[in-house]
C-alpha cells in the first residue's frame, strides 16, 4: 500500500469519517433511549427538572442522580402491625377534618414524613422529599407538591376549606401509596367529601 498516494489518504479520510460518524450516530441514539426511559420513568416531573434546570442534559444528570441515591437508601416494606397503625391514624386524623380542617392539614403532612422515615426514606427538606418521591412514585410527587402549597398558604390564612380538602386528598393518595394500599382515587375523594358533609 503506497502511503503517500492521494488515493491512500482520501480512503482513509472517508474511514475516519465513517467510524466517527458511527460513533456520534451510536452515542445520539443512546442519549435518545435514555431520555426516553427517564421521561417514562419520570413522567410529569421530567418535564418539570427540564423547566426548572432551563436545560435538557442538566435534568436528567439530575434525574439520574436521584435514581442513584434512592438505590442506595434502604427503603423497607411495613410490617403488618405498622401498617394497621398507620391506616389507623390515618382514618382517625381524616375523621377530624370537619371539626378542625386546618390542623388536619398539618396532621396529614406529618403523618406522610412519618410513614417516609418509617419506610426509610431521609428527612430532608421538602425538595429533597419530593425528588426522592419522584423515583419511586412520579406520578404522586406533584400532587405531593400540591399539598404542600396548599398547606403553606394555609399558614398564611390563606386557604379555603376546600383547598385544605384537596390537600387531604392529595396526603391520602401518597399516603396509600407508600402504606401499599391501593384505594381508587374516586373512593378516596368520597371519603373525605362525606368527612367534610
Amino acid at each position: 500500500m503506497n502511503t503517500n498516494s492521494p488515493l491512500t489518504w482520501v480512503i482513509l479520510l472517508v474511514i475516519v469519517a465513517a467510524i466517527v460518524a458511527a460513533a456520534w450516530l451510536i452515542s445520539r441514539e443512546q442519549r435518545r433511549k435514555q431520555s426516553l426511559r427517564l421521561r417514562q420513568r419520570f413522567g410529569p416531573e421530567y418535564g418539570r427538572v427540564v423547566a426548572e434546570k432551563g436545560n435538557q442534559a442538566k435534568a436528567e444528570s439530575e434525574l439520574i442522580e436521584r435514581q442513584r441515591r434512592v438505590e442506595r437508601l434502604k427503603i423497607v416494606a411495613l410490617t403488618p402491625t405498622d401498617a394497621a397503625r398507620f391506616r389507623e391514624d390515618w382514618d382517625a386524623l381524616q375523621s377530624r377534618f370537619v371539626d378542625n380542617p386546618k390542623g388536619v392539614v398539618v396532621e396529614a403532612d406529618d403523618l406522610v414524613r412519618e410513614l417516609m422515615v418509617k419506610r426509610g426514606y431521609p428527612m430532608g427538606d421538602f425538595e429533597r422529599r419530593a425528588a426522592d418521591i419522584s423515583v419511586d412514585h412520579p406520578k404522586l410527587v406533584e400532587t405531593y407538591r400540591s399539598a404542600r402549597a396548599i398547606a403553606t398558604r394555609d399558614k398564611e390564612g390563606q386557604a379555603s376549606t376546600e383547598e385544605l380538602r384537596k390537600a387531604v386528598v392529595y396526603y391520602r393518595a401518597l399516603f396509600d401509596e407508600l402504606l401499599e394500599v391501593r384505594r381508587p382515587p374516586t373512593e378516596i375523594a368520597d371519603r373525605v367529601k362525606v368527612v367534610h358533609s
